[in-house]
């Protein structure tokens, strides 16, 4: 396979995966995808504003999110967002903990 090839199949399935939370799985909460998988909507959010800085396009965090969610973090919580239980809160601390906090960079 040719890397032009690799790239647009990369993209097609990252493009899947967005479609996948933001439209068919509004009912899952970032907490949880964090709390199983490690990430959520918002890691994805935050790689592609880390991938267009590498790019050299300045980009910051609210933008970035926008672009992934398709509206404003406000709009979002206020149309899908619940409240987190102290279980959630607890086991989501862990998991930024070994996923995303810088300790957890390599």
């Amino acid at each position: 396979m040719d890397k032009q090839t690799k790239i647009e199949l990369e993209a097609a399935a990252f493009r899947q995966l967005q479609t996948h939370l933001m439209q068919n799985r509004k009912d899952v909460q970032n907490i949880d995808l964090m709390n199983l998988a490690g990430f959520c909507r918002n890691c994805l959010s935050r790689w592609y504003q880390e991938a267009a800085q590498a790019h050299g396009i300045t980009m910051s965090k609210d933008a970035a999110r926008e672009s992934f969610y398709g509206m404003s973090m406000a709009q979002w919580r206020a149309q899908h967002q619940t409240e987190t239980s102290p279980t959630q809160k607890q086991s989501f601390d862990k998991a930024f903990a070994e996923n995303v906090s810088p300790a957890s960079k390599p």
